[in-house]
């Protein structure tokens, strides 16, 4: 088991008649590498529109087999073929295999047998995914899902079945090959299963991302991990955030554990630090009286694996119960720069061109205020920047399409407070 230990930033001060108790609540998970086999599993889009041009598949298979490789001995995994239906490419009595010299090799080999044939049913292709996981042993549970289209043969109600179906199963980083996919449909999956959506627009820099994407799932030392939020009664919890190192609206998502207890899923965890915005509205108090607002404890298998405390004292001292939090300002700058990004393609997709400068150009000032170099460098490709402080922008003409979707896709990525 990792070693998880959780530090609490706020301004625990509140006013006259206060009830609003904001915290960033940092969580690190230390351990050393993965104590669990876990299990792997590649998603591979295999419909037609693979094969066009094709060293798309031919990439695609590539960094399949570069996945394979970084797979450890012990560890379960198959690969699915991707079309209108699911196939299981490996292995061929349809389980999961055992990581092994042997069986990287004949895994190696039934991909590079690959072809394209169909259409695009990922909901279909996630259900096999969790068929495939529930054979597999307790421990950390991940998988890689390729697409170069849209979710074309199936309702969007069919996808929202499925991923109900395997919530909680498993975790997914969703990649999109190429410009043809649609982020907020890949996004909706990653979300929904605890992964990362990314744009890969040259097909020979898949191998690559599938390696970090592998490596990373192999170094994962826990299974499900939640975040559990205690607070006492009449209080409300208004918001649950992961805000780094990327942004994940988790409210919405908790599990009630008791009458005073949620259970927020964070999926599995290696030798990481992530922070958490808890927002809580608690009943107000006397001047001087101080409260626990809020108790957060990280629960692995049902035991407790670190706690942090989020408290609030009332004070008539204005200077203290004004102050703004440094880490809470920072986060909800970072939330409200990736809001600003997605306000502002979506506004610029149906062509207003005004409401997509003021919230680009707010991107900006955001971007410009927070030190997230990174965004600014996206931005910089979609809009011309006359004034990074003000925000003052001009849309460009002419964007490419991958760099519109790469800023769209990587909005949600944040930078700690003064790391640049």
């Amino acid at each position: 088991m990792s070693n998880f230990t959780a530090d609490t930033y706020q301004n625990e001060f509140l006013p006259t008649g206060g009830t609003e108790v904001n915290a960033v609540v940092t969580v690190t998970s230390s351990g050393g590498g993965s104590t669990r086999p876990g299990a792997e599993i590649v998603i591979l889009d295999t419909s037609l529109s693979m094969g066009v041009p094709s060293a798309k598949l031919s990439a695609a298979i590539l960094a399949t087999a570069t996945a394979i490789d970084c797979i450890r001995d012990g560890v379960m995994f198959a690969v699915i073929s991707g079309s209108t239906d699911a196939r299981i490419v490996y292995p061929r009595d349809g389980g999961m295999a055992v990581g092994s010299d042997a069986t990287r090799s004949a895994a190696r080999l039934a991909v590079s047998r690959l072809g394209v044939d169909g259409g695009t049913a990922m909901g279909t292709w996630l259900r096999r995914a969790g068929e495939l996981f529930a054979s597999a042993p307790p421990g950390a549970r991940h998988a890689i899902l390729l697409t170069d289209g849209r979710n074309q043969h199936e309702t969007s109600e069919q996808l929202d079945e499925a991923l109900a179906s395997v919530e909680g199963c498993f975790q997914c980083d969703c990649r999109g090959v190429g410009t043809d996919w649609e982020v907020g449909e890949l996004r909706r999956i990653a979300q929904t299963l605890l992964g990362t959506v990314d744009i890969v627009a040259d097909p020979r820099g898949l191998a690559d991302d599938f390696r970090r994407l592998t490596e990373r799932a192999m170094g994962r030392a826990t299974g499900n991990v939640s975040l559990r939020l205690w607070t006492p009664r009449g209080a409300t919890v208004t918001l649950v955030r992961q805000v780094a190192p990327t942004i994940e609206e988790l409210t919405h998502r908790g599990r009630p554990v008791d009458e005073l207890s949620v259970d927020y899923p964070t999926g599995s965890w290696g030798d990481e630090s992530r922070d958490y915005h808890l927002a809580i509205r608690v009943s107000a108090r006397g001047l001087g009286d101080e409260m626990l607002a809020g108790r957060v404890t990280l629960i692995e298998d049902g035991e407790l694996r670190g706690q942090a405390l989020v408290k609030a004292i009332w004070t008539e001292d204005e200077q203290r119960s004004t102050q703004i939090n440094r880490e809470v300002a920072h986060y909800t700058g970072q939330a409200e720069l990736a809001e600003a990004i997605q306000d502002g393609l979506e506004a610029r997709k149906a062509g207003d061109c005004e409401t997509a400068t003021i919230k680009l150009g707010r991107a900006v000032a955001l971007a410009t205020a927070s030190g997230n170099a990174s965004t600014m460098k996206l931005l910089a490709g979609v809009v011309e920047i006359d004034d990074p402080v003000t925000g003052t922008v001009r849309l460009r003409a002419g964007v490419a399409e991958a760099d519109e979707m790469a800023l769209d896709t990587r909005s949600t990525k944040t930078v700690r407070l003064g790391s640049g």
